[in-house]
């Protein structure tokens, strides 16, 4: 049901700013019960494509694939989570020494360098720019150029969770290599996502600089009175979670 719902969201058949049909109306429509109907009216919401009720119906927030921060998931999880269709490669790959910022925050003097391009539905919409610390550049060297989850596959060869991450979100102009790599005109607005991530034990695995493509995904972050994940300083927004 929600597959469903989330396709029609998407492909504008709900649009933005309008309600979603009444939880007795899309019961009728699936033949489902109503509890049914909200745990999957409550997907889409966790996904930030639909926002809170009025009366017994949900307006539609957004028709572009949603990534919350609620739980830290690498793009390949997310995407497959989520039931997209996705690859990804790597363009270009090198060890190299660490620059001064790289090395207070990985800890370590040189650092494995990969350029990578993600794809969702066949296009691309995301250019990954990736230094990973010393102790854990070996394994990702041996990984296949089109492997779908670093994050899945370092787990899977030596059991690494990445477990906290700080992000940083601002807007950039794409330059000719990300212009040419996402098919975009260059100066084109990029979403971009500055991480920094850690083991459990705190022992710093990657720092990465990730631009989306314009209109590609969106990001939801939800807070409250009494847990507020984000500050806000002067030229971007920090979160951590």
């Amino acid at each position: 049901m929600a597959d469903e719902l989330r396709e029609e969201i998407l492909s504008g058949a709900h649009p933005v700013g309008t309600q979603l049909p009444s939880e007795a109306e899309l019961a009728a429509r699936f033949g489902a019960a109503r509890g049914t109907v909200r745990q999957a009216v409550a997907v889409l919401a966790a996904e930030g494509l639909v926002g809170s009720r009025q009366g017994a119906r949900r307006i539609v927030l957004g028709n572009a694939p949603s990534q919350s921060f609620a739980e830290l998931h690498s793009f390949a999880q997310w995407a497959r989570a989520n039931g997209y269709r996705y690859e990804g490669r790597v363009v270009e790959q090198r060890r190299r020494p660490a620059t001064a910022a790289e090395a207070a925050r990985l800890g370590s003097g040189e650092v494995l360098d990969v350029l990578r391009v993600r794809s969702l539905e066949g296009e691309p919409v995301l250019v990954e720019r990736t230094a990973y610390a010393a102790w854990v550049a070996g394994e990702v060297e041996r990984l296949p150029p089109d492997c779908e989850s670093v994050t899945q596959a370092l787990y899977d060869a030596i059991g690494l969770v990445f477990a906290y991450g700080e992000h940083l979100i601002d807007a950039v102009p794409a330059g000719a290599q990300d212009a040419r790599l996402l098919g975009v005109r260059r100066g084109s607005p990029l979403l971009r996502q500055r991480r920094v991530t850690t083991t459990h034990e705190g022992r710093p695995v990657e720092s990465s600089d990730d631009r989306y493509r314009a209109g590609s995904v969106t990001f939801s972050i939800r807070n409250s009175i009494g847990a507020n994940p984000l500050v806000r300083q002067a030229g971007d927004l920090r979160f951590r979670p």
